[in-house]
């Protein structure tokens, strides 16, 4: 069970609110975390792993320009997949998960790119880009803990911390 997770889903159930998850180069992993945690079905409401770039236009409405001009691993891109997935599947909070596990490079980014983010119900977001060494399996594992360090660390500054914020740090193991 992942204390993170288990943390986060206290927090949503005490603030009477609920999560959802967007996923790409986590694959699941992310949804997988937070479901090994028991009562997670109390605030956890899905999640939509579009791996498949299409499918985050399709199922998540990420704007389909803004993936033919800045692929599918970029900071607005994961903004927008969170965001898409709290409206596609009715919840409070949205994080997302995108980037390049590896092997390879891909549209443009070098491995171990990955941007995370987090949508709240009364905020503009914030995204996280790191730059992450490791093989595939490190990358993915370290995205997991990050994205839901960065919800945690959102929930944590209370209800009142929900306002316009969107920016991008950069971090890495």
């Amino acid at each position: 069970m992942s204390e993170p997770a288990a943390t986060a889903l206290r927090l949503l159930r005490e603030r009477g609110e609920t999560l959802a998850v967007a996923e790409s180069l986590t694959g699941g992993l992310v949804a997988a975390a937070i479901t090994d945690t028991p009562g997670a079905s109390d605030a956890f409401r899905g999640s939509v792993t579009a791996y498949a770039t299409g499918l985050k236009e399709r199922l998540l409405g990420v704007d389909g320009d803004l993936l033919a001009s800045a692929g599918a691993v970029a900071a607005e891109v994961a903004l927008q997949m969170a965001d898409g997935v709290r409206t596609a599947l009715g919840a409070d909070w949205g994080i997302a998960t995108t980037g390049v596990a590896g092997p390879a490079p891909q549209d443009g980014q070098p491995v171990g790119t990955v941007y995370l983010a987090v949508r709240g119900p009364r905020d503009g977001g914030k995204v996280v880009a790191l730059r992450l060494n490791g093989g595939r399996a490190e990358i993915r594992r370290e995205s997991v803990r990050s994205v839901l360090g960065l919800l945690l660390e959102r929930l944590s500054d209370g209800p009142g911390h929900d306002r316009a914020q969107d920016t991008e740090q950069n971090g890495g193991t």
